[in-house]
């Protein structure tokens, strides 16, 4: 039997998926640093994740295998880092790698000095080498033999490596943002725009729905159809697609072809969270039921397969079971047959393109693997009114049988470890979708998850933490937990009208405020002032997978501005502008969350504030009014009676001579804080705030 490494006593599920590895791993910590200084030896710092496919082929070609261990264990101190636990030090040895290669990716290799300097950096090694791809057993050696050989030349490289990252954490600003970056983003997706199949580029297609959601405010500003074109082609490809579940609903993590049909099968809570913001915002500007529905499909994958039982969400379900990746996922036309019906199996054949050879292929080999995936030609089932009835009772009847028969398959592992940053993109999009729709579970489920990550997130000290597993938080917050977290509170405020929601989001502002900004050079750093240090203190601007920490709290700040009306989040918001200009000024595609926030601040913003008592009637149908339609640029408030009132006054001032008229719930519709005369009646409040899409 294999005896376990450090490994074993660490919560994350990716390192403990390594702890009965014959390589000696130590975890990230100042216990493995000092050894590599004692030994004077390099470090072998792996990052990956534990639904990383790649990740899980290099552990089984190389690091299970003695051979391999045994030249690790003798050249390096090994060090395994879970990125998801630990985002702060792969963000540092992304950029390296991304720096000495080119490209990057997980899992992620790098090869570094006691001190933590990287001199060496890549990604996947298998054992052996092979055309174009070198294997460990051939590179460690080199590696070991420059360490002894040409150490100065190793020291200054690493050293020249840290000083470039300094530099690309500070970018001189480039002048405020403003509505021409707007344009360039916008116009630079538009060339970049497949009009046959939707997205953006060629394959591999990240789905990227900040993306589309920026779109989607920049035709909700200038009325552009061509924007809304690309949103709305985009996202019913996507449904109809393999990448997302037929059976199971839920989006996998992307499409290895141009036409969203064969996709990598991993699926993470923070797309299904963005995605069904998008389809929500979608469904708000169009009416389409199919973007509502959509929404409401991943909304129940979420609840089914990642629902903690305290309320929270896990991180993710990997592509792999049993080996191979997708299997979970894909049918043989025999497998189909015989658990459906003549008249299912008909309609299944048909619809989800079932080929008896199969329509996956193997991506190795490029051969038929007698497996299918599904997905939909053109509008087949969606929405369901664009079918006949029968036909569509046959297919939900067939889809419930499938999914009944999957889940008596090996499902793929499951990290279960719930995150404060993804946890509170779940909680945004969960209150979005209770607005819009309407949906009461929506609602109780953003609001238990919300209880969950503020009761139980938290240090002995009250500081935010980033991990829980267990029964065990731990590891420091990082700007993207607060960021991430204070956005699902204000849609929790919007979706509630509670003012403990926007208390929290407040109190958690200025905490990000003490701990993370950069008061010289703008924007928030990713790591807290008294934060473990590292090589270099990183700050992410970028909008990648995620919208940045600095792209949200951009956000983040406006809304709170307009709000409360207390000009000091309106201050932190032109700094950390100021701040980022330089970065958008040389990647306005990488920023485009950033630049959805720079159109906000150059738009007509206003202020509704709703007098009433919570739940009766005539206050529910003025809040029922500004939650219709797609107004990004409308912020709300309730101001009840009582103390909640006074609350809300404290938070808000200019809602204090706000008041009921003739008993009745009152609405006051507000710019740049002067408010207009007070409406009672939805009609004309809803005339007043234009209508649905309306620039």
């Amino acid at each position: 039997m294999k005896q376990p490494n450090r490994l074993a006593g660490e919560q994350s599920p990716y390192l403990q998926q390594h702890a009965s590895n014959p390589v000696n791993w130590f975890p990230w910590g100042p216990e493995a640093l000092q050894r590599a200084h004692d030994l004077d030896l390099p470090v072998f710092l792996s990052i990956g994740y534990s639904t990383c496919h790649w990740c899980h082929v290099m552990e089984r070609e190389s690091f299970e295998d003695e051979e391999v261990a045994a030249l690790m264990n003798e050249a390096f101190v090994s060090i395994k880092v879970d990125r998801e636990e630990r985002p702060d030090i792969d963000s540092i040895y992304m950029k390296a790698c991304q720096l000495m290669t080119g490209s990057g990716g997980w899992p992620l290799t790098v090869v570094m000095t006691p001190g933590g300097e990287p001199f060496f950096t890549g990604t996947y090694f298998p054992k052996h080498s092979r055309p174009g791809r070198l294997g460990m057993t051939d590179l460690i050696p080199r590696i070991q033999s420059v360490w002894r050989q040409r150490r100065a030349e190793i020291v200054q490289s690493a050293e020249h490596a840290v000083d470039v990252l300094r530099d690309l954490s500070q970018v001189p600003p480039a002048g405020e943002p403003g509505a021409e970056d707007v344009q360039d983003a916008y116009d630079r997706l538009r060339s970049s725009y497949d009009p046959r199949f939707g997205g953006f580029g060629a394959a591999p297609k990240f789905p990227s729905p900040h993306t589309l959601m920026f779109v989607l405010r920049h035709w909700n500003r200038t009325g552009d159809p061509a924007a809304l074109e690309m949103v709305d082609s985009t996202l019913r490809a996507m449904r109809r697609g393999g990448i997302f579940d037929q059976v199971g609903y839920g989006f996998h993590r992307y499409s290895t072809d141009s036409e969203w049909l064969v996709p990598h099968f991993e699926k993470m809570l923070y797309d299904q969270a963005l995605h069904i913001m998008a389809y929500t915002e979608a469904f708000q500007a169009t009416g389409e039921a199919l973007f509502s529905r959509a929404a409401g499909e991943t909304i129940e994958y979420v609840g089914r397969d990642l629902l903690d039982a305290g309320g929270a969400f896990y991180s993710a379900e990997d592509a792999d079971s049993e080996g191979e990746e997708g299997k979970f996922y894909v049918w043989t036309e025999d497998e189909l047959r015989g658990c459906l019906s003549g008249a299912e199996f008909d309609e299944v054949v048909a619809r989800f393109n079932v080929a008896g050879g199969g329509n996956f292929r193997d991506e190795a080999t490029g051969q038929l693997t007698g497996a299918n995936i599904l997905y939909l030609s053109g509008e087949a089932w969606l929405p369901a009114q664009d079918v006949a009835p029968d036909a569509d009772l046959v297919l939900s009847g067939a889809r419930s049988r499938l999914l009944a028969v999957r889940s008596q398959r090996v499902r793929p592992h499951l990290d279960d470890k719930i995150l404060t940053d993804w946890n509170g993109l779940m909680i945004a999009a969960l209150a979005k979708a209770h607005s819009a729709l309407g949906v009461e579970s929506y609602g109780l489920a953003a609001t238990r998850a919300a209880d969950f990550l503020l009761s139980k997130m938290r240090s002995d000290e009250g500081r935010l933490l980033h991990r829980y597993r267990a029964g065990e938080a731990g590891i420091p917050a990082t700007a993207e937990d607060y960021a991430f977290l204070i956005w699902g509170l204000l849609e929790l405020y919007a979706s509630s009208v509670e003012p403990r929601w926007l208390r929290a989001a407040l109190e958690l502002s200025a905490e990000l405020a003490h701990g993370f900004e950069d008061t010289a050079g703008g924007g928030v750093y990713l790591t807290a002032e008294d934060a473990e240090p590292l090589i270099v203190r990183p700050k992410e601007t970028q909008d990648g997978a995620l919208p940045s920490a600095n792209s949200v709290t951009y956000h983040n700040l406006q809304r709170l501005f307009r709000l409360t009306g207390d000009p000091v989040h309106a201050d932190r918001a032109g700094r950390l502008a100021r701040g980022l200009s330089g970065f958008v000024a040389s990647a306005p595609l990488g920023h485009v969350h950033f630049l959805a926030g720079v159109e906000l601040a150059g738009s007509r913003v206003r202020e509704l504030v709703v007098v009433g008592e919570p739940a009766a009637p005539d206050t529910e149908a003025l809040l029922r009014v500004a939650r219709q339609g797609f107004r990004p640029r409308l912020v709300w408030l309730l101001k009840s009676p009582g103390a909640a009132g006074r609350e809300l006054e404290e938070m808000a001032p200019f809602t204090r001579e706000l008041e009921l008229r003739n008993g009745r719930a009152t609405a006051y519709l507000c710019e740049d804080f002067a408010c207009g005369l007070p409406v009672q009646e939805p009609d004309e409040l809803r005339e007043r705030l234009g209508s649905r899409g309306a620039p």
